[in-house]
């Protein structure tokens, strides 16, 4: 298990933009990771006023953040200006559910390949044991200087 405090070690995101708790499961093919949606999330001010839902496109921000923790533990690297994982493609999205205020999301994500440093993962986000949203999603190991 990685705490969130290790998170923030190999991933740059920082509140309010980091959407990964903590991750429960990790090995060089897998990640299963966490995130409690609380009901104080400031996007649920404007998305939507009297029916707060998150906004799928933080879904996926999540999904892809999930990825690239992923990502850094194969490479065994921590985030810094000479190598992070940028979101570079979002393939196959299917939305399925509402998350709503209070929701805990799961999300899962395996490797489907890897070439000159993009890589293509299969990830998934469940409330409940029910299917959010998946996705295919592509992150390039990058310079911060490029």
């Amino acid at each position: 298990m990685i705490n969130n405090i290790e998170v923030r070690k190999l991933i740059p995101h920082r509140e309010p933009f980091l959407f990964i708790d903590e991750v429960l499961e990790v090995n060089d093919e897998f990640i299963e990771a966490i995130r409690f949606i609380s009901p104080d999330e400031e996007f649920f001010k404007g998305h939507f006023p009297n029916f707060p839902i998150m906004p799928g496109v933080l879904v996926l921000e999540a999904m892809a953040q999930s990825c690239a923790l992923l990502g850094s533990h194969i490479m065994n690297q921590s985030a810094n200006e000479q190598s992070i994982y940028l979101l570079c493609g979002i393939e196959k999205v299917r939305f399925k559910k509402k998350v709503l205020p209070g929701d805990t999301l799961i999300f899962k994500s395996s490797v489907i390949n890897s070439k000159r440093g993009i890589w293509k993962f299969k990830s998934s986000a469940y409330s409940e044991e029910k299917l959010v949203c998946s996705a295919e999603i592509l992150c390039a190991d990058r310079s911060l200087n490029e």
